[in-house]
């Protein structure tokens, strides 16, 4: 029986070891991969997903003027020319545009994870549709979901975000046997804390959101904290952008 497994920062990401034929499913839910996902639901044409500021300059050169956006933070703090990594800030600027995304989690995790089979990218925002989606064409896959963490830290909104999906896995006919004991700690924890109204305080309570908060993003945590109000199954390409698979393009 193949497993479903879970890891608990991007630093325990073993690549040789997600080249065999794993499907990854990638969480930062403060805030890279609900942004990717807010980014599709609000009409960007795509998202790359880089390492850092410089790599994102490097691919800022070979778009088109005007194509893109910058978006990005290190360390909490937005990268200087670049645009805060919080959708609702950006909703009106990403309709049609190329989304350069840096940050220093979420988008290192999915890089990390490229030697997977498939990379999808999960959040609170859209979680039961990439459960819904990785049921239905991978039931016989090892699955492994990744949170990113907080630069090397264990972090409380991933863990959350994985216990949701985790649920939604299970609801699409995965068997809870399957599970690793890290997987079956978060769903537990998800199933405790299950409400909406609870998870967004989850979010609200972890470091992180906290140092949101701390500089005026309540309402970016309130949006990203919604629980399936996304359509949208995100998966990062080979070369290197992120496409809706959702809508029967990109795949296979």
């Amino acid at each position: 029986m193949q497993k479903i497994h879970l890891i608990l920062r991007k630093e325990e990401i073993d690549e040789q070891k997600m080249n065999n034929n794993k499907i990854a499913i990638v969480l930062d839910v403060l805030m890279a991969t609900s942004m990717i996902t807010a980014a599709i639901s609000f009409s960007a044409k795509t998202i790359i997903p880089v390492l850092n500021d410089a790599e994102a300059k490097e691919v800022a050169v070979s778009l088109p003027k005007g194509s893109y956006e910058l978006v990005g933070e290190h360390e909490g703090l937005t990268i200087e020319g670049f645009l805060p990594p919080v959708p609702l800030m950006l909703k009106e600027k990403m309709v049609g545009k190329t989304v350069v995304l840096s940050t220093t989690n979420g988008t290192v995790a999915i890089r990390r994870s490229a030697s997977a089979k498939k990379v999808y990218i999960g959040s609170l925002l859209n979680g039961s549709a990439v459960a819904e989606y990785v049921s239905e064409h991978h039931s016989s896959d090892t699955i492994v979901l990744i949170c990113s963490g907080s630069s090397g830290h264990f972090s409380l909104e991933d863990f959350y975000g994985a216990g949701y999906i985790l649920h939604h896995l299970l609801e699409n006919g995965f068997l809870k046997e399957r599970l690793s004991d890290s997987a079956k700690a978060a769903l537990l924890f998800y199933e405790r804390y299950s409400q909406q109204k609870e998870g967004k305080e989850i979010l609200k309570l972890s470091q992180v959101g906290q140092m949101l908060a701390a500089h005026g993003f309540e309402r970016e945590i309130d949006y990203v904290s919604q629980q399936g109000i996304a359509n949208v199954v995100p998966l990062f390409q080979p070369e290197g952008e992120v496409y809706d698979v959702s809508r029967g393009k990109f795949y296979l």
